[in-house]
């Protein structure tokens, strides 16, 4: 998914790819590489800043459009993805990085809206050091391979003073620059060096924060990577989609269909961690620190490996100088390479994570005022009140239930989302002010339907009004447990293949059967059950959707002991349980089309599950006078970075149907990215806790979550399955 998330910015980002496909198809990009690798400007420049493609972000008295970086991101993703070559990335950053600046950087920022190129140089990739002289100062030193030096007509660089300080100078390169050029790994993009000898500087441009720069720059090259990325991945899966071996596509074979998978999930997450480091511009520096570091993990450093599984998907075609692919593989290696190593900002990102959590508030301004007052006192009602009935699960205090969680679900903020008078039918907006709301009282616990918010709503747009009547409410208070009655020992991904049995009898229906794996059925009163009412009907007909009371006659529950010695899920055996027909949820043989509701409501919760400390442990054992203080620092930052991503990508979902877009296919990707930072976090955890992992109970915990952790990978589908649903739900790819 591109990176744009608004009406206007996908219209940006779509003029992008128009104007490249006009002016910059691949094979005029192709006939230009040697002139462009040596400084040369595109012959369509003027035109596309004539557009103000390159200053959507400055201010319209500087010649830009008035836009904000987030737009120009778009731009810049847009861009990669076409290929586009030239100094478009370099110029940006450099004029972003001006716009930091006070009035000092104006005429700078005036002349780069104005459509002249530039390159801007961080302390750390700077050589150059500043003597005073006079009124000026005296520059000496040299610049490495720097991406866009080569034609960049003004130089924005950092110089180290004596004392350590660092200054700003914007030089231009008709004044006694000495540029080499190189060849670059990237063809579509110039490389050179700068040498300084005693160049006289006169003035300095002030006000630049430099570690707000230093986010900026990876932020943008995360954005270029990003798009780079993602028509990587495009592209392959229309190769495997439409190229044929043994009679049918190749996208039909399992292991591409895997393979495109996992790479759209990590196109994904890479688009999701330059979108949140670009929109942290706005935050204070050390969550912009946190969003760049992992943006830089996981869309720049990540991007030469994904972008190799790429072409590795077309054979050895896509190792062809003749294809396209490998143009997009150098441009990806070469990004990675400009931001510097991945240790160091492991590192960065790990030493933040130690005490900060990246942020995802929303900036709301005054909308919903009046909605946001009642919530809040609301909320500060319900803090003058307790649960009187706690939960005896610790990892689950929201099951608690008593005097505050009733007024919470009289208010219908239980499950705002829901339509009144259960919720309050809360829009997008309103659904984020509340979760802002309860946010900022951390000690007023928000209430856990558990598995019945799974449930509840297909009781709600399925159910009978005495189904409603007499369920919904208990749930919503917390004094009704549920459970989920699905899987059996041969229908488990393949549910539909379920052989329980339900006979018609008068008054109800009399039931048989196994079910397998289901969470608190010990502790359940009810259960949403799935039982063959038609034998011969076909395999997705002829389910029906029961409500069964769990102490039923008939009904025998058989805990299931984990390898972590916990209960957690049941056998559960029916032997001619009656179920009365005011229990049956919607019409006979219409059950799967409710259980795959209610799937779907269960893969969104699991989702969720990313807001889970999965770090505590390494937090902890980040000791700066460690032993393996750096290593443990760069697993932490690796596994921050992860996270944050994540959280991203279910941000952008809320944001898009906040401006009322529908649903995207979030759940299911970001349900397998949570597969990997789980496995990444337990690997990382066992490596550098030591013999921590020798005990069960250890401070801080180590075995009792990596003990737990197959019950998270295998709940709401297998990794395995939710592959298969994102190859062919949302790629695409044939099933057959």
């Amino acid at each position: 998914m591109a990176l744009a998330i608004t009406i206007e910015q996908e219209q940006l980002a779509e003029a992008i790819t128009q104007f490249a496909a006009r002016h910059a198809p691949i094979d005029k990009t192709r006939a230009a590489l040697d002139s462009i690798s040596a400084g040369e400007l595109p012959t369509w420049w003027e035109e596309f800043t004539a557009n103000g493609f390159h200053a959507v972000h400055l201010s319209e008295e500087a010649g830009g459009q008035g836009g904000t970086l987030a737009d120009t991101a778009c731009v810049i993703e847009a861009a990669a993805a076409a290929l586009l070559p030239g100094p478009l990335l370099s110029t940006v950053s450099a004029s972003a990085v001006a716009s930091l600046a006070d009035g000092s950087g104006a005429a700078l920022v005036a002349a780069l809206g104005g459509g002249a190129t530039a390159v801007v140089v961080l302390p750390e990739d700077s050589g150059v050091r500043a003597v005073p002289d006079g009124a000026g100062w005296r520059l000496t030193g040299a610049i490495g391979s720097t991406l866009g030096l080569t034609g960049a007509q003004h130089v924005l660089l950092a110089a180290h003073t004596e004392d350590g300080a660092q200054l700003w100078f914007a030089l231009e390169s008709d004044t006694g620059l000495t540029v080499e050029s190189q060849r670059g790994t990237d063809l579509s993009t110039d490389v050179g060096t700068l040498t300084l000898d005693n160049y006289r500087a006169d003035t300095t441009v002030t006000g630049i924060d430099t570690e707000r720069a230093r986010c900026v720059v990876a932020a943008l090259t995360a954005c270029a990577s990003a798009g780079t990325v993602r028509k990587g991945v495009e592209t392959a899966v229309n190769y495997i989609r439409t190229r044929e071996q043994f009679g049918k596509p190749i996208g039909s074979f399992q292991a591409l269909q895997h393979k495109a998978a996992v790479l759209l999930v990590h196109a994904e997450l890479a688009s999701a961690s330059a979108w949140d480091a670009v929109r942290a511009i706005d935050e204070n520096i050390e969550q912009h620190r946190l969003a760049a570091a992992s943006a830089a993990l996981m869309a720049v450093c990540a991007g030469p490996d994904l972008m190799l599984d790429a072409l590795l998907m077309f054979g050895a075609i896509g190792y062809t100088w003749e294809h396209d692919t490998h143009l997009y593989w150098r441009r990806a290696t070469s990004l990675a390479a400009s931001v510097g190593s991945t240790p160091r900002w492991a590192r960065e990102a790990g030493e933040l994570a130690r005490t900060l959590k990246r942020s995802t508030a929303i900036n709301l301004g005054d909308v919903e005022s009046e909605f946001r007052a009642r919530i809040a006192e609301k909320l500060d009602e319900a803090l003058t009140l307790q649960n009187e009935r706690p939960t005896d699960d610790r990892r689950a205090p929201g099951l608690a239930y008593g005097s505050q969680r009733d007024l919470l679900a009289d208010a219908g903020l239980v499950a705002p989302h829901l339509p009144a008078p259960w919720g309050i039918a809360a829009t997008p907006v309103q659904q984020v002010i509340i979760t802002e709301e309860f946010d900022k009282r951390p000690e007023l616990v928000r209430p856990s339907l558990n598995i019945a918010e799974w449930i509840l709503p297909t009781i709600l747009d399925s159910g009978t009004d005495s189904q409603r009547e007499r369920f919904a409410g208990p749930m919503l208070r917390g004094t009704q447990r549920w459970c989920q009655l699905f899987s059996e020992p041969g229908a488990g991904s393949d549910l539909a293949s379920l052989g329980t049995r339900a006979q018609k009898v008068d008054g109800g229906w009399l039931i048989n059967g196994h079910k397998i794996w289901t969470s608190s059925a010990h502790v359940a009163q009810f259960g949403a059950m799935l039982a063959r009412t038609d034998p011969d009907a076909s395999k997705h007909r002829g389910i029906s959707y029961f409500l069964v009371d769990m102490a039923s006659p008939g009904i025998e529950i058989s805990p299931i002991k984990q390898a972590s010695g916990h209960f957690d899920f049941n056998e559960v055996f029916l032997t001619d349980v009656f179920v009365p027909d005011d229990m049956l949820v919607g019409e006979p043989g219409r059950g799967w089309d409710l259980a795959v509701a209610t799937m779907a409501v269960e893969r969104t919760a699991i989702g969720n599950y990313v807001n889970i400390d999965r770090s505590e442990a390494l937090r902890r054992m980040a000791d700066p006078d460690g032993p393996d203080h750096d290593t443990i620092l760069q697993a932490l930052g690796g596994i921050e970075a992860h996270t944050t991503a994540i959280k991203a990508m279910v941000l952008r979902e809320t944001l898009r149907l906040v401006q009322g877009q529908g649903p995207g296919p979030t759940s299911s990707i970001a349900k397998y990215a949570m597969v990997l930072l789980l496995r990444r976090a337990s690997t990382a955890t066992l490596g550098l806790t030591g013999r921590l992992a020798m005990l069960e109970d250890s401070d801080p915990e180590v075995i009792r979550p990596y003990f737990d952790m197959p019950s998270e990978l295998i709940g709401g589908g297998t990794a395995e399955i939710q592959l298969t649903i994102i190859a062919s739900m949302i790629l695409g790819l044939p099933r057959k």
